[in-house]
């Protein structure tokens, strides 16, 4: 049962903005909460679709929705360009008529071509904040722009050599915006001045070897009134200050193609060292240095995720494997309630809406259950479409990226 407390959270993060937002990869608060009731438990490629709007090009960024708008980025092939090198893109719909408002070409050519079957030329989820739209293609560029699609700075100096593509989705922490640039080799943060897209600073990650890449987004934390960047990378999670770049605490856990994103709750974050072997970690992030042998709470190997999010509700944290076997584990301790196959291999995030858990995995086929310490299944969905992107939920409506459309799936009104 989704609990008062973990309501007021999201509430208190919607003050300024309207609760039916949401402004970014995992949604208000970017808990994986929507405060939002009567959302649809039951659905099909047909049942309880308000509409699918065909989709330009190809991506496996997740829908942001603001101000009745959805937004996205894509990776379109055009005929100055090819598959390996399409034109990158930012689009919005209406979500009422399910419309294409507009269409604005960022990037002319991507100049990277290396990615792995599950990624894709546009994978960072776009970024809606202060009315603007935050739109990333890791090496190939950051770009800025109103909502009306009208670009207002673009930033192409980030280049590394990327292993798989593009993946950590742009966060705002004070006036940064903030994501990681963790390829090949000499992996690195970056803060951009989210009003002109200059580099305010540049920070290399922990000393390290092997597999050096990742695609972890930020988690923004205010901890006793000061502000911090939370981001795994290969081996080491770290914490930096927004104002500078600079190292606040570290931690070794060993992995590397990190791709969740953490959460905070309980004093405690939450994060996966994703792979080869995924473990889930627990720490405390009042440290300062290297706080591996003094911050880390507990850990577990269990069916921890390699690439969906987890999502935190009240005492219970629920994850899912790649490999489709859900877990409700007790969040102060990592102790496991339940364990349970629900089918499928899995790359989008787990959601909480109203009392459930959706998880939704690569076919397109959905599982929901009653969040709590026993595992109930209410509903199996299978919506007949590809999908490896994550859930936005708005004014009662599940926002859901395929291959080919973008559904919205909505109850009908009574």
């Amino acid at each position: 049962m989704l609990t008062r407390c973990c309501f007021l959270l999201v509430l208190l993060v919607c003050r300024g903005a309207s609760c039916d937002d949401w402004p970014q990869f995992g949604g208000p608060g970017a808990k994986g909460i929507s405060p939002e009731k009567g959302i649809p438990v039951s659905w099909s490629g047909k049942k309880n679709v308000a509409w699918k709007f065909r989709l330009p090009g190809s991506g496996w960024s997740s829908p942001v929705v603001v101000d009745g708008k959805v937004f996205l980025s894509a990776a379109v092939v055009k005929a100055k360009s090819s598959k390996e090198n399409p034109s990158l893109v930012a689009l919005s719909v209406d979500c009422k008529s399910g419309k294409l408002l507009w269409q604005t070409e960022l990037f002319a050519k991507a100049r990277s071509s290396r990615r792995h079957q599950k990624n894709s030329h546009a994978s960072p989820t776009p970024l809606v904040d202060d009315g603007k739209l935050y739109v990333h293609f890791g090496t190939n560029g950051t770009a800025c722009l109103d909502l009306a699609g009208k670009i207002l700075w673009k930033n192409e100096e980030l280049v590394y050599s990327p292993v798989h593509g593009g993946g950590s989705s742009p966060v705002r922490a004070g006036e940064v915006i903030v994501f990681s640039c963790d390829g090949a080799s000499n992996p690195f943060v970056v803060g951009l001045d989210r009003n002109n897209g200059k580099i305010r600073w540049k920070t290399s990650r922990p000393k390290s070897s092997g597999k050096l890449f990742a695609f972890a987004t930020a988690l923004s934390l205010e901890l006793d009134g000061k502000q911090q960047i939370i981001l795994p990378g290969a081996n080491w999670i770290a914490s930096y200050d927004p104002a500078n770049g600079n190292e606040i605490w570290r931690a070794w856990h060993g992995g590397y193609s990190v791709v969740p994103r953490p959460l905070y709750g309980h004093g405690l974050v939450y994060f996966s060292s994703s792979f080869d072997r995924a473990k889930l970690f627990a720490i405390r992030p009042d440290g300062k240095g290297e706080v591996t042998k003094t911050h880390i709470a507990w850990e577990s190997a269990k069916s921890a995720p390699h690439s969906p999010s987890p999502v935190l509700v009240g005492e219970e944290l629920y994850c899912v494997s790649d490999r489709g076997i859900a877990s409700c584990i007790e969040a102060r301790t990592g102790k496991l309630h339940w364990r349970e196959r629900v089918g499928g291999g899995y790359s989008s995030s787990v959601l909480a809406a109203d009392g459930k858990i959706y998880f939704q995995n690569e076919k397109g086929d959905a599982v929901v259950i009653k969040a709590g310490k026993k595992f109930k299944v209410l509903s199996q969905n299978k919506l007949g479409e590809r999908t490896l992107a994550s859930y936005a939920i708005s004014s009662g409506a599940i926002y859901i990226r395929g291959t080919y459309h973008l559904f919205k799936i909505q109850a009908p009104a009574d």
